[in-house]
């Protein structure tokens, strides 16, 4: 149990779900701009597995960091949030 707590785990809201187990997180972040330092918005989407076909689009979901499960496909669900 010790190497499963060492993943990453991130939150983030669900853009798509019509794939087969599979989803797309937009994953937000803040950072400051390295010349006028204002603090802007960025975000990342990420392909998830969902195994069961859980998260629905704009669902808030718990995603985790897991061995490579097709070519872009690196993280899993864990939890529906919201």
């Amino acid at each position: 149990m010790e190497a499963r707590s060492k993943r990453k785990e991130k939150t983030g809201i669900v853009v798509s779900d019509s794939m087969e187990k599979t989803i797309v997180v937009r994953l937000d972040r803040t950072t400051k701009h390295a010349l006028y330092n204002r603090v802007i918005s960025k975000s990342t989407k990420v392909m998830a597995h969902d195994e069961k076909k859980e998260a629905k689009v704009g669902d808030k979901v718990r995603i985790e960091e897991t061995r490579p499960l097709s070519k872009n496909k690196r993280w899993r669900l864990v939890e529906v949030l919201k």
